[in-house]
């Protein structure tokens, strides 16, 4: 199965599973959640932030073309690691079926820690964005590759008013010129090829001199070497989606901790020569 089928699939699942949450957890139930009416933390501000590196360290458990990476993670000490080892914030995926995760652990992420949390989701509709806000979210994801523009215009609006920041991600050039919108906050450049699944950081280095200067850019995929970061901060990108990586280890804070700490040797080596 191609990366593109995988995404229709995901996608045509993704549509049942919300109509099931939608008469499991009405939203009038998702107003009352303690978190709906709390104050956001702002992402695109911490990943500005001069003392932080712009690490989104990603609690993931497995992924279509990974399968199981580490499915029995413990969120809290997995998050709360991530924190204390230096990165800017946290992505929570909540895909069950084919990621491994639950609301419940953005719920757990969010009662142990203050600090910008993006829920990593397939989102289609209004109804997601409710539920994001109601489990602690403070930025989503729109993906340009499942929806239209139209799409991403009105739910990245919607989400604005809930004062969710967004994430828009893309692929292409074409995926970014159809969505330039103001209610966008940040750009996310996949580094996966959705047609052959390889991965190449070229792709950020290629769109990121199109991609206006009001938004905040963020690299996403293959990220395994702090030289990287570097590289990719020379191409004006201010934040590193980074999971598989850190993910794959017994200790995924530790995995973390290790490569701040060698991103920050590295930075000050290079503000000396």
């Amino acid at each position: 199965m191609t990366t593109t089928d995988i995404l229709s699939k995901i996608v045509e699942d993704k549509k049942k599973e919300v109509e099931e949450r939608k008469s499991l957890f009405p939203i009038k139930l998702l107003e009352q959640s303690i978190y709906f009416d709390t104050q956001t933390v702002s992402l695109k501000k911490y990943l500005l932030r001069e003392d932080k590196q712009g690490i989104i360290a990603e609690v993931k458990r497995r992924s279509p073309s990974q399968g199981a990476i580490n499915p029995y993670i413990s969120v809290e000490k997995t998050s709360i690691g991530y924190m204390q080892a230096g990165a800017s914030a946290l992505s929570v995926l909540t895909d069950q079926k084919y990621f491994g995760g639950k609301n419940e652990d953005l719920v757990t992420a969010r009662k142990f820690n203050f600090c910008p949390i993006l829920r990593k989701e397939f989102i289609l509709e209004e109804y997601q964005l409710l539920e994001a806000k109601s489990i602690g979210a403070d930025a989503i994801l729109l993906i340009a590759a499942v929806l239209s523009p139209t799409d991403i215009k009105r739910l990245s609006e919607f989400a604005r008013s809930l004062g969710l920041e967004v994430l828009m991600e893309i692929h292409n050039e074409a995926e970014l010129k159809d969505n330039l919108h103001d209610s966008i906050d940040i750009i996310g450049v996949n580094n996966r090829n959705l047609k052959t699944f390889a991965v190449d950081v070229n792709t950020s280095k290629e769109l990121s001199p199109i991609i206006p200067d009001q938004y905040v850019k963020i690299s996403e995929s293959g990220i395994s070497d702090p030289h990287t970061v570097l590289e990719l901060k020379d191409h004006g990108f201010q934040g590193f989606l980074m999971g598989q990586n850190f993910m794959q280890h017994s200790r995924p804070e530790k995995a973390c901790a290790q490569f701040v700490e060698n991103l920050n040797q590295l930075s000050l080596e290079k503000i000396k020569s």
